[in-house]
């Protein structure tokens, strides 16, 4: 679902270039255990505005009760002006696989191994 910035009419708020700003959405939510909300970025104002969520994808943990808020950032070359009702940010409700982790001594080798950032090249 779109998420909208719930600022003031009367002052809408300016995000300089190289800032950040928590934008108030005007509501709460209540998700069940086993389940997160995933705050993501609008492609139409990154691409339009280099505007995206600081944190993407920002989490909402089942156990939050305040205003949900989007951590948006300007990474633009011009201000960015967020007014009222203004389409932000997406939100996502997904379920949350959790884990038991144990420690290990080794791991199984694959054959990527530990090959990190660019390892897999760039094409297809």
């Amino acid at each position: 679902m779109d998420l909208a910035a719930a600022v003031s009419e009367d002052a809408p708020l300016t995000i300089a270039p190289g800032g950040r700003a928590a934008v108030p959405t005007g509501f709460q939510i209540a998700l069940p255990p086993g389940y997160e909300g995933q705050i993501r970025p609008r492609s139409g104002i990154a691409r339009d505005f280099g505007v995206t969520v600081a944190n993407a994808p920002g989490t909402i943990d089942p156990d939050y009760r305040g205003e949900v808020q989007v951590l948006l950032a300007n990474l633009g070359t011009a201000p960015f002006v967020v007014r009222r009702g203004m389409r932000i940010a997406q939100l996502v409700i997904a379920r949350v696989a959790h884990a038991d982790i144990v420690e290990a001594g080794a791991l199984e080798p694959t054959v990527r191994g530990d090959n990190g950032f660019g390892s897999t090249g760039l094409e297809l």
